[in-house]
């Protein structure tokens, strides 16, 4: 693969999460995230994005978002729980991107807030018409996606490397 190769990261956080006594990372889905993380699948699937690999937080909420959000699409990608997902710093996320292999054109993360509204951030050096603004405006509500575009390896993800594209929160 050339330095100019075109890929995208698509960056989702997990649709709305039951408040419970169980620990944070046991929380499973409300039933408003039941019904927003398969939309969000067909927002995806409508914007003809099929990833090639999603890495997804090992935490009941991002599983219980993929696999609903997975049936809305054209094929299932391979996906890997990653434990590293939980709870990532800006630091982490982008480590975990460079590990990415350059076979991967499109990348699906199924992540958490701060971190996933935070690399979103610093990955799109730019955008597309007046997204970066929404996205800070609106935050990152849950069942959101961004879609980053950049060209290049995956081992040279960095900060403002990449170009906001979309940006998908689920009420709009």
């Amino acid at each position: 693969m050339s330095a100019d190769t075109p890929r995208r990261i698509v960056l989702l956080r997990h649709a709305k999460a039951e408040w419970s006594d169980s620990s944070d990372h046991e929380r499973p889905l409300a039933d408003r995230g039941r019904q927003d993380a398969p939309a969000a699948g067909r927002r995806l699937a409508g914007a003809g994005i099929t990833p090639d690999l999603t890495l997804c937080s090992t935490a009941t909420r991002t599983r219980e978002t993929w696999k609903l959000f997975v049936t809305e699409l054209a094929h299932r990608p391979k996906t890997v729980y990653e434990e590293r997902l939980y709870e990532a710093s800006l630091g982490d996320l982008i480590a975990l991107l460079n590990e990415t292999s350059d076979d991967v054109h499109d990348l699906l993360v199924v992540g958490h807030n701060p971190g996933v509204h935070a690399l979103a951030d610093a990955l799109a050096g730019d955008a597309d018409d007046d997204l970066l603004a929404r996205m800070n405006r609106g935050g990152f509500p849950t069942a959101t996606m961004a879609v980053i575009a950049f060209n290049g390896s995956w081992k040279s993800v960095e900060h403002g490397v990449g170009r906001l594209v979309a940006y998908l929160p689920p009420h709009e």
